[in-house]
């Protein structure tokens, strides 16, 4: 392959891949206009919902937003009971966030089950050999992206 249709390739592929980047955030903010939350509010949810309990300083080194961004956002998914607060027995000043997966499923499932089942026929219709290169290149895109975030939050 010449330098011209390599430099083709990966002008077509950052083309592509812009426009999902671009349709995913668009797609998530409907979502979460949806399930009444803003987009960011919805993907910490997403990113909190991994966790059986954190606290704020945990959230707040995983998203890289100040403890005063985080305490509003507890308060307002607290105030949706989609988590809750709950202090430590030692240390009550100490709290620990609790995700409550029930509720948050409850509002999110019916908007995200028709995403669900076309994204599941869409990854049948591939090989066993091209689902592993997509997931190779979605697991080192996202190392690039956890870098560079990690870089721009530490400078």
């Amino acid at each position: 392959m010449s330098n011209k249709q390599s430099n083709n390739l990966v002008d077509k592929f950052r083309t592509t891949s812009r426009q999902y980047s671009d349709a995913s955030i668009f797609m998530h903010e409907a979502i979460a206009r949806k399930a009444g939350l803003s987009g960011a509010d919805h993907k910490y949810l997403g990113l909190i919902l991994q966790h059986k309990e954190l606290t704020a300083g945990d959230i707040s080194k995983l998203t890289g937003l100040t403890t005063g961004a985080v305490t509003g956002l507890i308060d307002r998914l607290e105030k949706k009971k989609l988590l809750k607060r709950q202090f430590t027995k030692d240390d009550r000043r100490k709290v620990i966030i609790i995700p409550n997966p029930e509720n948050s499923m409850k509002l999110l499932q019916p908007i995200f089950s028709e995403l669900q089942q076309k994204t599941t026929d869409l990854i049948a219709s591939f090989t066993e050999k091209e689902i592993q290169i997509i997931e190779r290149y979605f697991t080192e895109a996202t190392t690039i992206m956890n870098e560079t975030t990690d870089n721009l939050n530490n400078k």
